[in-house]
């Protein structure tokens, strides 16, 4: 019995992929095909960027506060207290600024796209719009994707741009630092290979929680509690590929670059 519920487990699981592998390709594929729907584009860009503004701008600001925090302490036992600017950005811009960020946004839109699609797919909306000769993937789920992709992209920066001032303003007004070796040590110890990785990872990530948020709105079943189940995984699921991705992509640009 336990091997018949392993096995049947294994199966949806194995299945589950497959659906997730194609909705993805056909996406991507409609990427190139007319019609491009620039309107639901623009207004999806509104949705996932604009409005993941402030929770962004905050979230970015006490992490930089934070890790300035902990980090003084730190270095001031080994009388390295100056270097809380470089290690405040190394952070943020590697590491912590395109997860927390793309985790923020997974949280507030991947939620949303899988409760939205779900709710089409309950009440019959999406049959309706292959009965009138729309492809639904190229009509919501193309649109997703590329706005997610380039709002996460610009959330980061922000993000990154706000916890190194919010690192800034804890190490000069909380920890009494010279404001101006805390931003000289910010910026002059950054390479390109520390930016690059920062600005990869959202492209990555902005993707995972599209795809994540609209494949598991399109699988809805079962009525208005199917819709919270496909809203939970969602979150889920997106949250726990964008932190197992960031370990592959920074041990490939690590590999790559020496840092």
């Amino acid at each position: 019995m336990a091997l018949e519920t392993i096995d049947a487990a294994a199966k949806r699981g194995v299945l589950a992929l497959q659906e997730y592998a194609v909705l993805s390709a056909r996406a991507l594929g409609d990427l190139f095909r007319r019609p491009f729907y620039r309107d639901d584009i623009f207004l999806q860009a509104d949705i996932i960027g604009v409005g993941s503004l402030p929770i962004v701008i905050l979230t970015g600001f006490f992490l930089g506060g934070v890790l300035a925090l902990q980090s003084a302490s730190t270095l001031a036992q080994f009388g390295a207290a100056a270097f809380t600017g470089q290690l405040v950005s190394f952070s943020m811009i590697k590491e912590i600024g395109p997860v927390v960020t793309a985790l923020m946004v997974s949280g507030r839109n991947a939620s949303g796209m899988a409760s939205e699609l779900g709710s089409m797919i309950v009440t019959e909306q999406i049959d309706a719009m292959r009965a009138l000769g729309t492809d639904p993937l190229k009509k919501l789920v193309m649109p997703r994707i590329v706005a997610t992709i380039v709002m996460l992209f610009f959330l980061v920066i922000i993000s990154d741009a706000v916890g190194i001032c919010g690192g800034g303003y804890v190490s000069v007004f909380m920890l009494g630092q010279d404001g101006s070796q805390y931003f000289h040590t910010s910026y002059q110890s950054l390479e390109f290979a520390d930016v690059f990785q920062g600005l990869v990872k959202p492209i990555f990530f902005g993707f995972i929680i599209a795809t994540i948020g609209c494949f598991y709105g399109m699988k809805t079943r079962g009525g208005t509690q199917g819709v919270g189940r496909s809203t939970t995984q969602a979150v889920v699921w997106s949250s726990i590929l964008i932190i197992a991705t960031d370990f592959m992509i920074s041990r490939v640009l690590i590999g790559i670059f020496g840092r």
